[in-house]
């Protein structure tokens, strides 16, 4: 998972404790920041793009291997199932 830096993760003014005559306090802080932060995680779309590669890329290795080996792929499951359904496979 990658993590960007945005303008959500850094600060662009001093942190107060407590608010200045003719600021808004910190509840009025906290509503603004809370509106900021879902608008950006409503934003957010995902890694569409990045999931369809990874699904292309194992379904293509999986054909690969299936052609080169089916062979030996199909004698392995044989053998490992075997002993379950009494050698008669």
């Amino acid at each position: 998972m990658t993590v960007h830096r945005t303008r959500l993760h850094t600060r662009t003014r001093p942190r107060h404790r407590f608010a200045r005559p003719g600021t808004a306090g910190p509840s009025r802080q906290r509503a603004g920041l809370r509106s900021r932060l879902l608008a950006r995680l409503a934003s957010e779309q995902g890694d569409v793009p990045g999931w369809v590669l990874i699904t292309l890329m194992t379904a293509g290795i999986v054909v690969a291997l299936w052609a080169v080996a089916s062979d030996q792929i199909v004698q392995i499951f044989e053998n490992a199932m075997a002993p379950f359904l009494g050698g008669s496979l």
